[in-house]
């Protein structure tokens, strides 16, 4: 199967080292250790698509240092969090134009550290009494100064999914997308809702088509700020569509014909979302049959 952007990352992350405070201390003296280097929680990246680090000197003074995982020999790789950074609005045109540039696993390591940084920034008090937090665990958790409650960084569930009836699957294309974008529909595991029921729900919703037999295809950390999109497929009652204009822009079926042509970089009905979106990924194994 075609590999989801954002997976693979080639670091051990090294659990039993962020309980261990020895161990820590060590690997933030080890010489080899290495900084990611990120300017406005965007990062560097060569001419061959790997990430740029630098040394830990170059951290600054007031940072925390986050441990993302070890390489190889046991070279331990860092991100560096400094308090009262925020994340950006949205993404800027230099990180969308990046993506898919990234060489393999090297877009897993950015995930994961843009994900854990962002964090960082949104839970500097405790969501349980208030008060003020600090870093623990290597900077995977931090604990509250108050009542001394725990917070670990939590993902969002986005189910992605097609609906398929009689060989054509459902595309959907949302508010002010690129001329011709159509994809899979997409959204949010709500509480006490399964996969299953979540891909049903948002399907009938946003289209209006009723479903079952749910298959689930694959699965891909999506860092902006914190998903993980699970990838679907199920099978439609009828091919009738009902959009919610608050969803979608509008919806349409298509063919695998269409869709191994257009995926294969030919002309068709619709613009396919880039290699790195697991969409891209859904629908290439789709069109495969």
């Amino acid at each position: 199967m075609l590999v989801p952007g954002f997976t693979g990352g080639p670091l051990d992350r090294a659990d039993h080292v962020r309980h261990d405070a020895e161990a820590l201390a060590a690997l933030r003296g080890d010489w080899r250790a290495r900084l990611l280097k990120l300017e406005n929680f965007e990062p560097e990246l060569t001419a061959e698509g790997t990430l740029a680090w630098t040394s830990l000197a170059d951290a600054p003074e007031e940072a925390e240092l986050v441990l993302l995982g070890l390489g190889a020999g046991g070279r331990p790789h860092f991100a560096a969090y400094v308090p009262g950074m925020r994340t950006p609005p949205g993404r800027s045109l230099r990180l969308f134009g990046m993506l898919d540039q990234f060489a393999p696993g090297e877009a897993a390591t950015y995930a994961a550290a843009r994900s854990v940084l962002d964090w960082h920034s949104r839970h500097g008090f405790c969501a349980n009494c208030g008060q003020a937090t600090a870093i623990m665990r290597a900077g995977w958790a931090r604990k509250c100064s108050g009542c001394s409650a725990e917070h670990f960084p939590r993902v969002d569930p986005v189910v992605i999914m097609l609906a398929e009836h009689d060989g054509r699957a459902l595309l959907g294309r949302g508010k002010g997308w690129p001329q011709g974008r159509y994809s899979a529909l997409a959204g949010f595991v709500e509480p006490g809702e399964s996969i299953e029921e979540a891909v049903a729900r948002e399907i009938f919703e946003e289209a209006g088509v009723r479903v079952g037999g749910v298959r689930y295809v694959a699965s891909q950390p999506w860092p902006f700020p914190s998903s993980l999109m699970m990838a679907c497929v199920a099978v439609a009652e009828d091919d009738a569509l009902e959009i919610d204009p608050n969803e979608l822009e509008d919806a349409m079926w298509v063919t695998r014909e269409e869709v191994r042509t257009v995926m294969a970089g030919g002309e068709g009905p619709f613009l396919a979302a880039p290699p790195y979106a697991i969409a891209h990924t859904l629908l290439t194994e789709w069109a495969k049959g």
